[in-house]
């Protein structure tokens, strides 16, 4: 075997189309790909198969011509748009005498790139050992079982069964770890689900542009960038509406097109935040001529994990990318809000998007007439900051009468926990 250089950005991009699969992955979103992975494309090689070649892929022809372009261009690195077998990778490096990396690879890659916090380190370790684990013996194909005779006798395990062992053992020691982070997860729910908070989370294909509403409606600052995968770790911020609804607003990673089965499982924790949601808003970025493919892929995704069946709204965002195009509300034919045109670079539309979730949460808040003693200026402070103040009266003595709207749970918690608040019975 060759040795692998430390670093490789060198890189030929390989896509082949398979007229027998009716799914094919973008080459342009590929290059995509390879560019937030930092690498520089010297060259891209395209082809078509009926089927890959089960020892190379790309059959020997082109196999040979890729095998030119890293000699003539001195690329260290071929990543191809395709999911490759541990033979296929094997088979690659030694005809092109340099690495190989998968689609699957190449995202790990960026994964491991961008992950900042620590459940989002272990849960890209997880994904990069479950990957690596099929594949180790590509890189021990010279350690052998030992031989026997003087001085060559074994311990009795190779290297690699040496490698696998202790792979499977961080493997286990990992998921031990995320289960914990999981339990913490699951504490922060139930107290929501207690205090009836709802969860709106933040979907959609990468790059499509959720960091950046997310920062415009929770007035944070998530990191945000025009590139695939920019944001790894789940952010959650309280947002509280106009009308005082309170609510968890959810950042979380974006989707793509064939994403990784080892990334799914691996960020399984991280996209219940999803599954669980009361409603989840479909980031599309308006400007893609390819959006209703990229909608699809995200349904496709959200099947997968168990969310479609949570309601959602499709958020058409970056208008202002577009002539012509105002922010507007899409209704369906029973006037539910079904589609937002908006800008969160401009904020054009936000007030719409503000508007259709108090709609959309406001379901369980009722109006209820109260007194407060003129003697409680704290909790007459805490109905304006809790609840929707309708109207304000006083009484002879100077108690304050209002009218407020409020969540009905949260109304009766208030009155439970403070006895100077006084239900008005209505007539």
């Amino acid at each position: 075997m060759f040795e692998r250089p430390h670093r490789g950005e060198h890189a030929i991009l390989v896509s082949m189309t398979l007229t027998r699969l009716a799914e094919q992955a973008s080459p342009e979103e590929f290059a995509e790909l390879a560019h937030s992975a930092g690498v520089i494309t010297v060259a891209q090689v395209t082809g078509t198969r009926d089927i890959p070649d089960p020892h190379s892929f790309v059959g020997s022809g082109k196999l040979k011509e890729i095998e030119a372009l890293v000699a003539e261009l001195g690329a260290e690195v071929v990543l191809f748009n395709h999911a490759l077998t541990p033979g296929q990778e094997r088979n690659l490096e030694r005809a092109l005498q340099c690495r190989v990396l998968d689609r699957t690879g190449v995202i790990l890659d960026i994964f491991a790139q961008r992950a900042r916090s620590f459940e989002g380190k272990l849960q890209v370790e997880l994904a990069q050992l479950t990957h690596l684990s099929t594949r180790l013996v590509r890189g021990w194909t010279h350690l052998e079982r030992q031989k026997g005779g003087i001085g060559l006798r074994g311990p009795g395990e190779t290297q690699l069964e040496t490698d696998r062992r202790l792979i499977a053992q961080r493997i286990k020691f990992i998921n031990k770890r995320l289960e914990k982070v999981n339990q913490q997860r699951e504490l922060s729910r139930k107290a929501r689900r207690r205090a009836q908070l709802p969860v709106v989370s933040l979907v959609g294909y990468t790059n499509a542009g959720k960091s950046t509403l997310f920062n415009r409606l929770t007035n944070g600052s998530v990191f945000a960038a025009s590139q695939l995968f920019a944001t790894l770790d789940a952010t959650l911020r309280r947002v509280t509406l106009q009308d005082k609804t309170t609510l968890i607003l959810a950042d979380t990673v974006g989707f793509i097109q064939q994403l990784p089965h080892e990334l799914v499982a691996a960020f399984r924790a991280t996209l219940e935040e999803t599954r669980q949601a009361t409603l989840l808003l479909h980031i599309v970025d308006a400007s893609d001529t390819e959006r209703q493919w990229r909608v699809e892929q995200v349904n496709q995704v959200l099947a997968d994990i168990g969310a479609a069946e949570v309601g959602q709204i499709i958020i058409y965002n970056k208008i202002d990318r577009l002539n012509d195009c105002p922010a507007r509300c899409e209704r369906d034919s029973e006037g539910k809000v079904t589609k937002i045109w908006l800008s969160a670079v401009s904020g054009a539309g936000i007030d719409l998007l503000y508007g259709v979730l108090s709609e959309q949460l406001s379901h369980d808040r009722v109006r209820r007439r109260v007194r407060v003693p003129v003697s409680a200026g704290d909790l007459r402070a805490r109905l304006f900051a809790e609840a929707l103040v309708l109207d304000e009266q006083y009484a002879d003595n100077g108690d304050s009468l209002l009218e407020i709207q409020i969540s009905a749970q949260h109304f009766t918690q208030l009155v439970k926990s403070d006895s100077r608040l006084q239900p008005i019975e209505e007539n």
